[in-house]
């Protein structure tokens, strides 16, 4: 369902210099042979940004995923890119999640690095739902901005398409800029930040009990703390 969205930011992060990193051992492919399911999962190096990693989820007509969060390095203090695109084929149901995840949810700070986002979501107003997330708190690494649907086949196939390809142009920008900006709190406060970031997702992530469910408890938990929070701490 989502290998397009795939195919386009692997061909955006090797074009912008993207070098392959191998995922810590044992995390990069799981096979679940009850549930027919497959997860599979990429980091990259890349300029600009200290870790930026990718996965994909495909357990057929009932479930596929992409999920991929960038951080940015940490002299560079603008917010963390967040995808997040679940299909339930059976049901014909969508969820999307695109954000500019802040950092600080402070006045100066949204100024600074969401007029693009804001401006994106002006053009995509089916994809600016007013239901709050579940699994999280939206006042916290989460923009008033973010894209974000409960939708079925036509938002999946004609709305998120294009708003995929802008939001990213959006985010490749404010990268673009960094170097013509001054950061608003220190590199040791981006890093103290970032961490924070993935304390709070690994305590809350919704996605935990369902890739449990698929592929183990034991591969979930490593999965969870090494490759997807791993500035989270073991439990």
């Amino acid at each position: 369902m989502f290998d397009p969205f795939l195919q386009e930011l692997n061909s955006r992060l090797e074009r912008s210099g993207a070098q392959p990193i191998a995922p810590p051992d044992g995390l990069a492919e799981c096979r679940s042979p009850k549930r027919q399911s497959v997860i599979q999962s990429w980091l990259w190096q890349v300029p600009g940004f200290r870790r930026w990693r990718v996965t994909r989820m495909d357990a057929g007509d009932s479930l596929q995923v992409l999920n991929s969060v960038a951080y940015p390095e940490y002299n560079n203090d603008q917010p963390l890119m967040g995808i997040d695109l679940l299909w339930f084929g059976t049901r014909g149901k969508l969820v999307a999640v695109l954000d500019f995840q802040p950092l600080l949810q402070d006045q100066n700070y949204l100024d600074t690095y969401y007029q693009g986002l804001k401006e994106l979501i002006s053009r995509h107003p089916d994809l600016h739902g007013a239901e709050a997330m579940r699994s999280f708190d939206p006042n916290q690494y989460f923009s008033p901005w973010l894209l974000f649907c409960r939708g079925g086949a036509e938002e999946a196939q004609e709305s998120l398409p294009r708003a995929f390809t802008a939001f990213l142009d959006c985010y490749w920008q404010l990268s673009a800029e960094a170097g013509q900006r001054t950061s608003i709190v220190t590199a040791e406060k981006v890093k103290t930040l970032q961490e924070a970031y993935d304390v709070y997702s690994a305590e809350r992530d919704p996605a935990h009990g369902l890739f449990s469910s698929h592929f183990g408890k034991a591969w979930s938990d490593r999965f969870l703390h090494e490759f997807l929070f791993p500035s989270s701490p073991q439990q």
